[in-house]
């Protein structure tokens, strides 16, 4: 470690051109499964949206790339979600808090730019936009230190990080090694009676296909409403289809909905947390007690200065916390988080049936599971290298205001 701390010199941010590299798993090719209409989500209300989730635009953002320098030329970045507005908030907004500062003053970085945001923010797309600063600061936090992230947030609790496997196939997921798969709910309310009776019939086929006791868990996407999900649970238990898990029933607003699902079902798990944002957006529900696992996304919720936080909260409920999707990002934090004893891989290849990648071609040594678990080098930073030949398109390249528009970055006189 250097004897005199660097700052941050520099930040930059770039989209990455190629189509499934980077941070939005979304952003995938015609044929994809991840982007089929055959997913109950909140648009299949509309019948001129359902072809695909694609149509709607569900990666219509894509993905991020950050990059800080510190003045020794360490180089920390990260991906995420966001796009080109990601890129605008950072450049003109974020950046000022980044630059100059000390990286490993990660609580006030995150802070300053939360409150100077939350007259617009508190959710959504600037909480993803200060999720991937916030990763990228880490990375260089590491690289300066020398040392695994994982090493600096409380060093290992585990062995190993058993996965389970999120895809179309849980016959894939269980020859693979994964110890469970997830599926998606095909339909919603708007289907109707009819709708709720093929979702028995899938789930009924999906468990045929693995056996009595592999676990298989459900993702409904936010799709769901109280009286759906009360009808869907007791018929799925009707049929005699046991389910590990019911995932993001709800809207995730809807805390009142899930405290009624727990006191009709108290012995079904109910999960959600994949679309919440920061330690304020989870004290409700840890507080409620009303969902049995949370699953933030690191590169969504506010980084990882903030999952931290989010994962001390629920310990102190003994819920546990497995993140959502995010490949390495989750896996640095799982592997010190005493109440993360798994966590999930996304199958990112067009079928579902292989593991690819979290990140495409973005980086050149991405981990992948190993007879469904992963295990952490003590690589500095999160690990990661950055593909030589990655397309990355800088944010001047796309945003060229005229003169009188004037930038938002600008300083006061």
């Amino acid at each position: 470690m250097p004897k005199e701390w660097p700052t941050i010199a520099k930040l930059e941010t770039f989209i990455p051109a190629s189509q499934g590299d980077g941070g939005d798993y979304h952003r995938q090719g015609a044929g994809h499964w991840i982007i089929q209409g055959n997913i109950s989500c909140p648009m299949h209300k509309y019948p001129d949206w359902r072809e695909s989730r694609a149509k709607w635009g569900i990666g219509v953002l894509g993905s991020l790339f950050v990059k800080v320098t510190a003045t020794d030329g360490t180089v920390g970045f990260a991906t995420g979600f966001g796009g080109p507005p990601a890129c605008w908030l950072i450049e003109e907004h974020f950046a000022r808090f980044v630059v100059g500062a000390d990286p490993r003053d990660t609580n006030m970085i995150w802070d300053q730019m939360f409150r100077a945001s939350i007259f617009y923010g508190r959710k959504g797309l600037p909480l993803a936009a200060i999720s991937v600063v916030d990763l990228a600061i880490w990375d260089l936090l590491g690289k300066i230190r020398g040392e695994p992230i994982y090493k600096m947030i409380g060093g290992r609790t585990k062995k190993e990080i058993p996965l389970y496997l999120t895809g179309p196939k849980p016959a894939s997921a269980k020859k693979l090694g994964f110890w469970g798969g997830k599926v998606a709910l095909p339909h919603g309310p708007p289907d109707g009676p009819e709708g709720l009776k093929k979702n028995v019939e899938y789930l009924k086929q999906k468990r045929e296909e693995v056996g009595p006791d592999y676990p298989i868990m459900v993702d409904c996407w936010m799709s769901l409403d109280v009286p759906y999900t009360l009808q869907l649970v007791k018929a799925v238990e009707d049929a005699g289809v046991k389910i590990h898990w019911w995932e993001e029933v709800l809207h995730p607003d809807d805390f009142d909905g899930h405290r009624t699902l727990k006191k009709a079902f108290p012995h079904i798990l109910f999960t959600t947390g994949e679309h919440e944002y920061s330690k304020y957006g989870f004290r409700k529900l840890i507080e409620d007690r009303s969902i049995d696992i949370l699953q933030p996304d690191v590169m969504w919720l506010g980084g990882l200065t903030e999952l931290i936080k989010v994962a001390a909260m629920a310990a102190a409920y003994d819920i546990p916390v497995v993140p959502h999707g995010s490949g390495p990002y989750s896996f640095q934090a799982i592997m010190s988080f005493p109440n993360s004893d798994f966590c999930e891989y996304i199958a990112n290849s067009p079928d579902g049936s292989e593991v690819y990648p979290s990140f495409g071609d973005l980086f050149t040594n991405e981990p992948l599971p190993k007879n469904g678990k992963i295990d952490l080098s003590d690589a500095p930073g999160f690990g990661l290298e950055l593909n030589p030949n990655a397309n990355l398109v800088p944010y001047s390249d796309f945003f060229k205001p005229t003169k009188g528009i004037g930038y938002a970055s600008e300083k006061p006189q």
